[in-house]
C-alpha cells in the first residue's frame, strides 16, 4: 500500500510519517507538504494525486490558527474547507481512498448535560475555524457521494448494520493535539510558568474550557490501524466518522497543572474563566468528544500519554555526558 500524508511537516503529519514508515503493510510513504502541496493552490491536490497515485491519502494539512481563522474567515474556508474538498475530488476521481482530519470545534460546546459529543451528534460550529473544517467534511462527503446512511452505519459503531459498500472515505475528528514539532500547549504552559516565576506573579489558567488532550503519536497510530484494517477488510468497516482522542477529559487548567507537575515546575496558579482572555475566536467551552470504537481498542488515558511525552522531552534536554 502507498500512503500519502498531506501536511507531512505538521504535528500530526510528522507523527504519521514516522509511524507509517515502519509499518509492514505500507510499501511507501509519500510526504506531501509545501511547496508541492499548498492549501492556497487550487490545483495542487489534483497534480499530486495524479502524479503519485497513492492508495490512500491522509489529509492532515490545515490552517490551525483559530484566531487567525476568526480574523480572516475567507482564508480559513479556503484552506480548511475548499482545499479539503479539492483533495477529496482528486482522490475520488483517481480511485484513491481518503482519511480527512477534522476537529472537535465543529461543535459549539454549549452542551450542559455533561455528555461528550458523539460521532452521530449534529455539528454546529461557533467559530470560523470549526465552520471551515465542517465545510471540508461536507465537501469530502459530496466528492465521494457519501450519504448520511453510509456514515451512520459505519465507524465500527454498529456491527451487523454496516453497509456492504461504504465510500472509501473516513473522517477523523480529534481535539487538543500535543506533540512535536512546534510550540504545543505543554510548551506554552512551561514558558508562561517561567515568565510568571521570573516576574514573581501567579499563573492564571483557564478553568471553564474542557476537551480531550490527545498525543499526536497515539492519534497517528490509531489512524495507521484504520489504514491497515481497510487494506485487509475493506472500507465498509472503517469508512464514516471517527472521534479519536486519548481517554478522559480535562479543563485547560487541569491539563496545565499536570504539565507543571510532570516537569517538576512549582509556581502558584489561579483558576480563571476563559472570558478573562478576550480573543477573536470563540472556542467551545465543552469540546469533549466521545471516542468511537477502534481496531485494537481505544487510546490510553491522556495523563499516561502526557507522562510519556514529558519523559521524552526531559531526556532530550539532559546534557550529554
Amino acid at each position: 500500500m502507498r500512503v500519502a500524508v498531506a501536511g507531512a511537516g505538521g504535528r500530526l503529519g510528522t507523527a504519521l510519517v514516522a509511524g507509517l514508515s515502519g509499518a509492514d503493510f505500507v510499501d511507501e510513504v509519500l510526504a506531501w507538504d509545501l511547496p508541492d502541496h499548498d492549501l492556497d493552490d487550487a490545483g495542487s491536490a489534483m497534480r499530486l494525486v495524479g502524479r503519485d497515485r497513492p492508495n490512500v491519502v491522509i489529509h492532515a494539512a490545515a490552517w490551525t490558527d483559530v484566531d487567525g481563522c476568526a480574523r480572516d474567515p475567507g482564508l480559513a474556508m479556503r484552506r480548511n474547507g475548499t482545499a479539503a474538498g479539492e483533495m477529496a475530488q482528486a482522490c475520488a476521481l483517481n480511485g484513491t481512498a481518503m482519511i480527512a482530519l477534522s476537529t472537535n470545534e465543529v461543535f459549539d460546546g454549549l452542551r450542559t448535560d455533561g455528555r461528550p459529543y458523539a460521532a452521530t451528534d449534529l455539528p454546529s460550529p461557533a467559530n470560523a475555524y470549526g465552520a471551515a473544517k465542517l465545510a471540508g467534511e461536507q465537501l469530502a462527503r459530496e466528492a465521494f457521494r457519501a450519504t448520511d446512511n453510509d456514515f451512520a452505519a459505519a465507524a465500527l459503531m454498529a456491527p451487523g448494520t454496516r453497509p456492504t459498500a461504504t465510500p472509501p472515505l473516513a473522517i477523523v475528528r480529534t481535539a487538543w493535539l500535543f506533540g512535536r514539532p512546534g510550540a504545543d500547549f505543554p510548551a506554552k504552559i512551561l514558558a508562561a510558568a517561567e515568565r510568571s516565576r521570573a516576574e514573581n506573579r501567579t499563573l492564571d489558567l483557564v478553568s471553564d474550557e474542557f476537551g480531550c488532550p490527545t498525543y499526536a503519536t497515539d492519534l497517528a497510530a490509531a489512524i495507521a490501524r484504520l489504514v491497515e484494517l481497510a487494506g485487509r477488510k475493506g472500507w465498509n468497516v472503517v469508512g464514516g466518522i471517527h472521534h479519536v482522542v486519548n481517554g478522559g477529559h480535562a479543563s485547560r487548567a487541569e491539563w496545565a497543572r499536570e504539565v507543571l507537575r510532570l516537569a517538576g515546575v512549582s509556581v502558584p496558579t489561579r483558576d480563571m474563566p476563559m472570558s478573562k482572555w478576550p480573543r477573536p475566536s470563540t472556542p467551545p467551552l465543552w469540546g469533549v468528544l466521545e471516542p468511537t470504537p477502534l481496531p485494537g481498542g481505544g487510546l490510553r488515558h491522556w495523563q499516561a500519554a502526557l507522562a510519556e511525552y514529558a519523559t521524552i522531552q526531559a531526556s532530550e534536554q539532559e546534557p550529554s555526558r
